[in-house]
């Protein structure tokens, strides 16, 4: 596994002091790799455990730090088929249909995004992880038994090469 990413993202215009500055800059690369992550990085910033979290939980209610999360390298755990599922359901049952589908265990991420039509029709995208392109064809049947008679269409767009993720980064 990859170190946990935090994306920053603010949203309510509130300054940033310089103790949240140095903490944004010492996780905008992810957390340490330690079995006490926020001890290891209070240490590094002299700060107190207990004043670090406060601060991230803070960063992340007011949107400057938009959320914390593990980023698995799924190559490195060897899922080398990766397709993105794109599917044409109906809008109004979209998030109901989406929260099912993300809750997939080979599914990483699944959101809504418009529709550009008449070439896009598809308004609900979900990425399979899967270790064949078999692999990613069972589980893109799964996800349309779950559709069901919602499913309107759907294709796979299958990954040629890793891209680097990476959220939104500020210089020191």
């Amino acid at each position: 596994m990859q170190q946990q990413d935090i994306s920053m993202e603010q949203q309510d215009n509130r300054p940033i002091d310089e103790v949240d500055r140095r903490i944004i800059l010492a996780t905008q690369a992810g957390l340490p790799l330690a079995e006490q992550p926020y001890d290891v990085l209070a240490r590094q910033l002299d700060l107190a455990v207990e004043e670090l979290m406060e601060r991230l939980r803070a960063m992340q209610q007011s949107g400057v730090i938009r959320r914390i999360a593990a980023v698995p390298n799924h190559y490195a755990l060897g899922y080398r088929a990766n397709g993105m599922s794109v599917w044409n359901v109906p809008d109004e049952i979209v998030g109901e249909l989406g929260a099912r589908v993300g809750a997939l265990e080979f599914v990483s991420h699944c959101y809504q995004r418009p529709r550009h039509l008449p070439l896009w029709p598809y308004n609900l995208f979900a990425m399979v992880h899967g270790k064949t392109q078999d692999a990613v064809e069972q589980g893109v049947e799964q996800i349309a038994l779950l559709l069901g008679e919602y499913c309107r269409g759907h294709e796979v767009l299958y990954s040629k090469r890793i891209l680097k993720k990476t959220g939104l980064r500020i210089t020191g």
